[in-house]
């Protein structure tokens, strides 16, 4: 296994993570000489290609800049493809479906292999450039969650229904062991963490507007964000205007052990999110046994389970929102049972272990012992000259 990524990792890791980020093949710092083989190619190459350069400039209705990337994005898989042809590669998997996924396909009908994807949530429901090609000459497609497949078989009928398989994600079912946390504080004040990057799509304006109703409401809260993100400024500002500075905290980016104590001493757990796939938040909060609250969109529903396992309100609504904050606020002494529930079916369904295990054994069903002795016997044949 080569693990590969467009971009050189700037961020501080830890050890083991660093490690891991050592033996990460980049396609930056793009090397010149290499480039310009790579536009060779996509000249000499270009009766493999013209599928994709067909449907990037000529077919459907992408706006004059999604086609540039595209063409821009095929230069860049011819890139790849010269970047990685020395391993003898049998197969890639790309963990997105933005334009990274244009790249391994690109590579992958350079090299005569075959590629798979990953579909989680934006990359699907927002930013779905080019999906029907990349679906069509897809190996198969990995989605997180039956929602999602119903989503693509319901916009993609072409598509076989057997070639879009859900695994789904998860958590560390031994994050609980933090929860007998409790740190000393008023307990008629409701204690709400919201833990995401601060960004548009998380509508963190949404909850804030929901504490000001709260606090109109005479309820006794405490808010706590974590995350940080380009949004920090606009979020600052509306707490201000909103009157909420001493309700609501910015706390910025945690560390893992920070945001365990965080969970731990939580009342409750919110999401606000317009867009999501299945968010790992919701599980981590649920493994500790917390209740949560989210909006009942996408494959949330199949992880928050309403009234049984967590909360859930219609997308955008205000009052909604507020109403089941305050109900959880007055029945909290009585939501243990339902906190049993949330961390159960975490351990079941959304279990890292066990799910990791289900998203390998579908690589050894799907890749053909077949195809990988045949090219075993050719590890080093150059199929981009041939």
């Amino acid at each position: 296994m080569i693990p590969c990524s467009a971009r050189q990792y700037t961020a501080v890791l830890d050890s083991e993570l660093n490690a891991f980020a050592g033996e990460t093949l980049c396609l930056q710092r793009l090397r010149l000489k290499l480039l310009i083989f790579a536009a060779v190619v996509c000249f000499v190459k270009f009766p493999v290609l013209k599928t994709f350069y067909r449907r990037a400039l000529l077919q459907r209705n992408e706006p004059p800049g999604l086609r540039l990337r595209a063409l821009l994005h095929t230069w860049l898989g011819v890139y790849y493809a010269l970047l990685i042809k020395r391993f003898g590669v049998d197969h890639i998997h790309v963990h997105h479906g933005y334009f990274a996924s244009w790249i391994a396909m690109v590579a992958a009908r350079v090299l005569r292999i075959e590629f798979s994807m990953t579909l989680h949530g934006s990359d699907l429901l927002v930013h779905a450039a080019y999906l029907d090609t990349k679906l069509q000459h897809c190996k198969f497609c990995v989605t997180i969650s039956e929602f999602n497949r119903q989503y693509i078989l319901d916009r993609h009928p072409t598509i076989r229904p057997d070639k879009v398989i859900v695994r789904r994600m998860g958590v560390d079912p031994c994050t609980n062991k933090f929860s007998s946390f409790e740190p000393s504080r008023d307990n008629r004040t409701l204690l709400m963490l919201a833990v995401g990057r601060l960004h548009p799509v998380k509508d963190h304006a949404f909850l804030l507007r929901a504490c000001r109703l709260l606090k109109n409401r005479d309820v006794p809260f405490t808010c706590v964000i974590a995350g940080d993100g380009l949004e920090r400024p606009s979020i600052e500002w509306l707490i201000k205007d909103l009157d909420l500075r001493t309700e609501v905290r910015l706390v910025g980016h945690l560390s893992r052990q920070d945001l365990e104590a965080y969970y731990a001493c939580a009342d409750l757990v919110v999401l606000t999110s317009r867009s999501e796939g299945i968010p790992l938040v919701l599980m981590e909060a649920m493994a500790h046994g917390k209740p949560v609250l989210a909006p009942a969109i996408t494959g949330i529903p199949e992880l928050v389970l309403d009234g049984k396992n967590g909360f859930l309100y219609p997308a955008g609504s205000l009052e909604d929102f507020a109403a089941r904050v305050e109900l959880i606020h007055h029945s909290h002494a009585t939501l243990g049972p339902l906190g049993c529930a949330a961390r159960d079916h975490v351990h079941q369904h959304f279990n890292r272990t066990k799910n990791l295990a289900a998203f390998c054994n579908l690589f050894l069903e799907q890749i053909s012992p077949a195809h990988i002795s045949r090219t075993a016997e050719r590890p080093y044949e150059n199929p981009i000259l041939q």
